[in-house]
């Protein structure tokens, strides 16, 4: 198994109910994707949830981190937030956290579709 796979193939098990959901290597880490729209990304095994102004608020009130790396001597901040860790412990939990970054990836496609710029 590549490097975090075990890791990957958990969050798959417990995201199950949602149907549909699989993982892609990319940059060393791996995206999570629902009917080929990514929703999630796992880096350093830790995964991290779409964010936008429609969930946001859920995040900053449980104090849940950005997804953040090195670019330059610059740190890039990334609309995607750490998954909360009793989500680990219960997949209802999980699931619904997942669910609502889904929601947020879809609503940022139609946002930039309505722009004109590619998804």
């Amino acid at each position: 198994m590549a490097q975090g796979s075990e890791f990957v193939e958990f969050v798959l098990e417990s995201l199950q109910p949602l149907r549909g959901v699989s993982a892609r290597r990319m940059f060393g880490g791996w995206g999570i994707y629902k009917d080929g729209v990514m929703f999630a990304l796992i880096a350093y095994d830790i995964l991290y949830f779409k964010v936008d102004d429609g969930n946001r608020q859920d995040y900053e009130a449980a104090d849940l981190p950005h997804f953040t790396y090195s670019d330059k001597g610059r740190s890039i901040r990334m609309p995607y937030c750490e998954a909360p860790s009793d989500g680990f412990d219960d997949p209802e939990i999980l699931c619904a956290w997942a669910r609502d970054a889904f929601a947020a990836a879809l609503r940022t496609r139609k946002a930039r579709r309505g722009q004109g710029k590619p998804t």
